[in-house]
């Protein structure tokens, strides 16, 4: 790695120049430098917000669920079976469900011996259970933390091979050798955080052959959000320079905690909590799930199963089922605007026998479950303790006591299944530059709980593997690399002038973003209508055009903020018109989201608020949307492009012709 200072309208910049910059440091972007390091690559950083910040380091639930193969007991399972698992989602591709599926294993091991605690039995079987949308069990779990553990122990394989972090430095651009969607990535652009007070603003240049790009979820666009609040994403950037979306339109709502963000899936449903709603202030408290399931067992039995059907699905609604939970969670709070809470000190009082609840009241699944557990008895609370102390200890640890309070709950946006687009060597459209992790539109509508953990380990080593057969090249010469560099980073210290123009006593920015935020949660998360989504289109465009002469900072410090802002922008303007063209293309409710309309043929009984919908019937899974934003001045647009999905590949894998091909490089092309 080199480094060394440009001068650039009279500001000196410094330049770090290196093969490859790894940007993000939870367990994708940990795995990639690591992977890289041992095919023998020196010549790399990785650059970070905060090595501490992310999803990685920060989210979980009850018991953290990774994907991967079958490993133990009798049960068959293949390489191929658990692809077409994963491409049966729809609106996956079969190529890189394949990949998925291949290198689980291998990705898997790899976290087990250095050192994640996944359960094995006394034989050496790492033993499995069924997730959601697993027909095998395939599921494991190292507990409630188990990334928090893959990027401790990632750490440790980073440090103790000294691979450079650049820790506290804020992305903001990304460089590219020309403007078509054809282009080389060629670097970066960052505000070292420690020197914004600087005459440069802390404007840091990387020069660097290839980017591997570890950013998460965009999870700055929500305001009801289980994405820690340390995370933000950085997807908005990659859509200005030219890198495609796909799938845009699939994420995961479901419900969480708001205080500590947290996932409330599992157990935390399954000892049946009160649902309790009051107004703001917190006044006339209420049970509202009874208002609308008459008979007390469905009511608990929907409950119960939230536990393993924690993501909302539109398909789940309808006969009181476990999704109608969720809509009345965003009634409470999005409509009604009150506040809606978990109440673990109290049976529900719907079903309640005096100090007990009635447990005959419940199915045979939720009844055996508990009996099975030992719990049929006390407090949801008392329950919990018995079925799952550490999910007590958890929310104690971060202040939270829930022998004695109540728990703020929403129905949150939790993941991504879409994201930049990639190729099977997890490649983008813009040659040199991969985005590897959640950042990565890896998954179609739906997908087993925990794949995403499989998928950090699997895309992060395909990219390092492809940079290690074919892109080993020396970065350009600092002179090649300032002329094609040298106006897009122009453009990005305009702005930040125009930012400091605006400095102020006071500041709006974190006021913007709330507005922003809460634009994005009512409109463009699980409950969504055309008519929301292009007024939502018309405002992002209106806002970012003009940003820089609305937007006040109170100091040189709150920089990275305003374009984290900008980014946010951009990212829900891609988004929202995504969620357009599926609408006006016909698409109806599936995945984690309803779409609203006056003609659907479900509606939900006795709601005031006439929620009507339709249930996509599978007639556009078998394509992707890839949308490609552009940006002129002020003005901006998505050109969306649909494409028939990739089946899963049947090749003929004789042993002798894939030893040949694997020996002469030829897989890596």
């Amino acid at each position: 790695m080199d480094r060394h200072t440009v001068k650039l309208h009279n500001l000196d910049i410094d330049v770090y120049s290196m093969n490859t910059v790894v940007v993000g440091s939870g367990a994708a972007g940990l795995n990639a430098a690591d992977s890289l390091y041992a095919l023998g690559q020196r010549d790399m950083a990785i650059v970070t917000e905060g090595m501490k910040m992310g999803t990685s380091r920060n989210t979980g639930s009850d018991k953290q669920t990774y994907y991967k193969l079958t490993l133990s007991g009798d049960a068959p399972d293949s390489v191929a079976e658990m692809a077409r698992t994963l491409f049966g989602g729809g609106c996956m591709h079969g190529d890189i469900a394949l990949v998925e599926a291949a290198l689980s294993a291998r990705s898997f091991y790899k976290l087990a011996n250095i050192g994640v605690p996944f359960p094995h039995n006394k034989y050496g079987e790492y033993i499995g259970y069924k997730t959601d949308h697993d027909p095998r069990q395939r599921a494991t779990s190292a507990g409630p933390l188990t990334s928090k553990y893959m990027t401790e122990r990632l750490e440790e394989q980073v440090r103790n091979k000294g691979i450079t972090v650049l820790d506290g430095f804020r992305v903001i651009g990304i460089l590219t050798d020309r403007a078509e969607s054809d282009a080389n990535a060629i670097g970066l652009i960052a505000l070292d955080m420690d020197k914004l007070g600087s005459p440069n603003m802390g404007f840091t240049l990387f020069n660097c052959t290839n980017i591997i790009y570890a950013t998460g979820g965009p999870a700055g666009m929500y305001s009801t959000s289980v994405y820690p609040e340390s995370q933000t994403g950085a997807t908005g950037i990659a859509f200005e320079a030219g890198v495609k979306g796909i799938n845009l339109t699939e994420s995961q709502y479901g419900i969480a905690s708001l205080k500590f963000r947290w996932n409330l899936s599992g157990t935390y449903q399954q000892v049946l909590p009160r649902y309790i709603s009051t107004e703001r202030d917190g006044s006339d408290e209420r049970e509202f799930l009874p208002e609308h399931f008459k008979e007390p067992g469905r009511m608990l039995d929907a409950i119960f199963l939230k536990g393993y059907q924690w993501p909302f699905d539109p398909r789940k609604i309808g006969n009181f089922g476990s999704s109608l939970i969720d809509i009345l969670v965003y009634i409470e709070t999005q409509i009604k605007g009150r506040k809606v809470y978990l109440d673990f000190t109290r049976n529900p009082g719907h079903g309640n026998a005096g100090e007990d609840l009635d447990f005959s009241l419940l199915s045979r699944e939720s009844h055996d479950y508990l009996k099975n557990s030992g719990a049929l008895f006390g407090t949801p609370f008392e329950r919990l303790k018995k079925m799952n102390r550490p999910a007590i200890d958890l929310y104690r640890n971060n202040g939270i006591d829930l022998e004695r309070e109540y728990l703020e709950i929403a129905v949150c946006a939790q993941h991504n299944n879409g994201g930049l687009l990639g190729n099977i060597w997890w490649e983008s459209n813009i040659r040199h530059f991969f985005p590897v992790g959640e950042v990565n539109g890896t998954f179609g509508v739906y997908r087993p709980g925990g794949s995403a953990l499989n998928s950090t380990q699997v895309g992060s080593l395909r990219a390092a593997q492809y940079i290690h057969a074919n892109y080993r090249g020396r970065h350009l010469d600092n002179d090649e690399f300032m002329r094609l560099a040298g106006g897009q980073v122009t453009t990005k210290v305009e702005l930040a002038k125009r930012f400091m123009a605006n400095l102020s006593c006071s500041s709006n920015v974190m006021d913007m973003r709330k507005a922003m935020q809460q634009r994005m949660s009512g409109i463009g998360a699980h409950i969504r209508t055309l008519e929301g989504v292009l007024q939502g289109m018309e405002e992002c465009s209106l806002e970012l055009a003009s940003l820089g002469g609305n937007i006040r900072i109170s100091s040189p410090y709150e920089l990275p903020q305003a374009f984290i802002n900008r980014d946010i922008l951009i990212t829900q303007y891609v988004y929202l018109s995504a969620i357009k063209e599926y609408i006006t293309k016909g698409g109806k409710s599936r995945g984690s989201y309803l779409i609203r309309d006056q003609a659907g043929e479900n509606s939900l009984e006795g709601l005031k608020e006439g929620f009507r919908y339709s249930i996509d019937e599978g007639n556009l899974s078998d394509r992707v949307c890839e949308m490609e934003f552009r940006m002129r001045g002020d003005e901006i647009s998505c050109t969306a492009g649909w494409k028939p999905v990739r089946p899963v590949p049947a090749d003929d894998n004789w042993f002798e012709n894939v030893w040949n091909e694997y020996m002469n490089g030829e897989i890596f092309k």
